[in-house]
């Protein structure tokens, strides 16, 4: 919370624009992230949402625009504040899953309390600790990287289509470490294709076609639904 009693903004964007090969992606874009907040960033294929989440997590460089983290003006946001989970997993295929965290660690830090051993018997994966992350099924991969997100000290969660490859209770699983994560006052940009991506917590959507701003669509207590 600012000295207002609002909740603080943790990322601004203003006519961020990305073009490949001449031809415009997104943009210009203009929208704000609070504590405490979700982003539901949708639109068709090709829209450019998952583009729109590797600029802003520095894998792309944007043609135009500025970012603002925390009120103050940067080319690219830090590392250490924010933690990516993209379509592919990002994980060393002949590592075990605990080796696959501890090397998270030892690149981004570690959440404070957390902690590799018991992030993956949150996500579902204890007793696969010395299983190699190539062997896991797709949806083992993408609790792995849950699992990555737990002990991450980001504030910041880019998170592109987190509900993919898991059953139902993943995406509650997924549903609950956002509201955790939110309600310690962190936030999260979250690409979307389906309805059913709408986690109960407080949430805004950006559509990356006409209009593109961010609506409010409504807000629910994080802990209480958490």
């Amino acid at each position: 919370m600012n000295e207002s009693g609002t909740p603080a903004t943790i990322l601004a964007v203003a006519r961020l624009r990305f073009d490949r090969n001449e031809e415009r992606v997104f943009g210009p874009l203009d929208f704000d992230l609070h504590a405490g907040e979700a982003l539901l960033v949708t639109g068709g294929n090709g829209a450019g949402k998952t583009t729109l989440l590797r600029v802003l997590a520095g894998m792309l460089r944007a043609d135009d625009g500025e970012v603002t983290w925390h009120g103050e003006t940067c080319e690219r946001l830090p590392a250490e504040g924010i933690a990516f989970v993209g379509h592919l997993p990002g994980h060393k295929a002949d590592l075990g899953t605990l080796d696959n965290l501890r090397f998270a660690v030892g690149l981004h830090g570690c959440r404070r309390g957390a902690s590799a051993i018991h992030a993956l018997a949150s996500v579902g994966l204890a007793g696969y600790e010395d299983v190699p992350a190539g062997r896991l099924s797709a949806g083992q991969r993408k609790r792995l990287a849950l699992a990555r997100l737990l002990i991450s000290p980001a504030r910041l969660w880019l998170l592109d289509e987190p509900y993919a490859n898991l059953d139902r209770d993943g995406m509650t699983l997924v549903d609950r470490l956002l509201g955790r994560h939110l309600g310690e006052g962190g936030a999260a940009l979250i690409t979307t294709h389906g309805a059913y991506a709408a986690p109960p917590v407080r949430t805004r959507t950006l559509l990356l076609d006409e209009p593109r701003e961010a609506a409010d669509v409504g807000a629910i207590d994080a802990e209480a639904r958490a």
